[in-house]
């Protein structure tokens, strides 16, 4: 299979290129680094990266930035961060890659844990992880036969722990390769509109 990995240069887009690279032809795209670039806010950005990759037979996304901080402090700009760059952004590779998927193909995107267990300072992250597991779930009964579609929720990486530890009080965290794995699920199985929740 072909599989574009945006988000292929962070912590777990790597961990996910180099568990699928042993079987498959991955593109490893980045904001500023990787095989090719997208700014996942630009719906032609998009629609480039698209064109330079060619069709493809999976699209996973591990891209996507919110604003963290106090709740007292939050007004319109700080949401629309998140609301902009890892909702929408997400939303559009799979509006816009649908006319270069293939047949059979899927898209797995990233919400993340804090759509279930909040934690202080992550309101906007929760909004965002709890929209796309719902638009995961709301789309894959309405994508065409023979697409697929899944998000991975993951907790706190161990990969991840020494700069964000203190921001999850209490949180277990997760080996980066369980995580990458749970994309190799969604990619290689046959599940759709899942929410595979790694924590």
């Amino acid at each position: 299979m072909k599989i574009v990995v945006v988000g292929g240069t962070g912590t777990i887009g790597r961990l996910v290129v180099t568990t699928l690279r042993a079987r498959h032809e991955t593109v490893a795209v980045g904001n500023t680094s990787g095989d090719h670039q997208v700014d996942v806010k630009d719906g032609d950005s998009i629609r480039q990266l698209f064109k330079q990759t060619g069709r493809f037979d999976a699209l996973i996304s591990t891209a996507g930035k919110a604003y963290f901080g106090a709740f007292a402090e939050l007004t319109e700009r700080e949401v629309a961060i998140g609301l902009n760059d890892k909702l929408m952004g997400q939303v559009n590779l799979v509006l816009i890659g649908r006319d270069y998927i293939s047949d059979n193909g899927s898209f797995t995107l990233t919400s993340g844990i804090l759509s279930y267990d909040p934690v202080p300072h992550g309101a906007c992250l929760s909004l965002v992880n709890g929209a796309l597991d719902a638009f995961v779930r709301a789309a894959a009964i309405e994508l065409p036969p023979g697409l697929r579609i899944n998000a991975v929720s993951p907790g706190l990486l161990d990969e991840s722990a020494h700069a964000l530890g203190g921001c999850f009080p209490g949180h277990e965290t997760v080996p980066g390769q369980r995580v990458a794995n749970a994309y190799a699920k969604s990619v290689e199985g046959r599940l759709t509109g899942q929410v595979f929740k790694i924590f």
